[in-house]
């Protein structure tokens, strides 16, 4: 029932109406949607840029790339801090380990016998070559993980106070202290912690006496940067929005043209039909 009311048209629709209608479905390009457009709420990419003010906003900008920018420097320092590590692990743990291996092979290879110098040298070498190997990386892993342990905290406890404290590395030493002695049980790890606490702050001093070489440490360096990149996320914002004013200005002017348009064709529609012409006058 309901679907034949649909289908039937109101006998109270005049003709001017019923053209207009017909008007609006064969050109709808005619006439925009000027009050959807005025309700419908702004795209996520017009919304105002937030300040990042809180510990957190500032870590998450650490490893924000979605810009196309690349990592920050806290956390490229971080990853070639250890790589630095990892490499004097490497040499500091692998020369006394090639020295010994060396030695170790020349006394207890006494009672071989070589077909000539050269391939007793070379044995010599080649023993030596792996216990640098062996002894470097045991020592490469840890002094790297060491490294970056203390520099993860450290740097993440400065970001997020957005400060640069000697107490903070204090912390940093004591975490990364424990967890190393962490196999020697409770008396261990507390002693490891407070040996590394102690460590920490002259290290601290180091690091943020080479910083302030530069005339500024890195914290007031991000704190500069980051007002400078909210200063120009601003600016492009603002600029957007002028933009989307006076495009909705912009449609709102080609409505009001359209239904000055449609007006006109309703008039005339409105006027008179024109009577026909009688054939017998016209003959005559």
């Amino acid at each position: 029932m309901d679907s034949f009311h649909l289908r039937c048209r109101n006998p109270n629709t005049s003709l001017p109406q019923r053209h207009s209608a017909k008007t609006l479905r064969v050109f709808p390009c005619l006439l925009p949607c000027v009050h959807a457009a005025e309700s419908a709420p702004l795209p996520s990419a017009l919304g105002k840029p937030d300040f990042p003010d809180t510990g957190w906003d500032r870590i998450k900008d650490l490893f924000d790339t979605t810009d196309g920018n690349r990592y920050s420097e806290e956390v490229t320092n971080v990853i070639k801090s250890g790589v630095m590590a990892a490499l004097v692990g490497l040499v500091y743990g692998g020369l006394p380990g090639a020295r010994h291996a060396r030695k170790r092979f020349i006394k207890l290879s006494q009672a071989e016998v070589y077909s000539s110098r050269v391939e007793a040298v070379r044995s010599a070498h080649n023993a030596a070559i792996r216990g640098f190997l062996r002894y470097g990386w045991r020592w490469s892993w840890r002094v790297a993980a060491f490294v970056m342990l203390f520099n993860t905290v450290s740097t993440g406890l400065c970001v997020y106070r957005d400060t640069n404290a000697l107490g903070y590395y204090a912390v940093a030493g004591a975490v990364t202290g424990g967890v190393f002695r962490m196999s020697l049980g409770p008396a261990g790890m507390l002693a490891g912690s407070v040996i590394g606490g102690l460590l920490g702050l002259p290290a601290g001093a180091l690091i943020v006496g080479v910083q302030s070489l530069g005339g500024e440490t890195l914290r007031d360096k991000r704190r500069r940067e980051r007002k400078e990149m909210y200063g120009l996320k601003m600016a492009e914002w603002t600029a957007r929005l002028h933009l989307t004013e006076e495009v909705v200005g912009e449609i709102t002017g080609s409505g009001q043209d359209s239904a000055a348009d449609l007006e006109k064709i309703d008039e005339l529609l409105n006027l008179p039909r024109n009577k026909p012409v009688d054939p017998e006058a016209t003959s005559q």
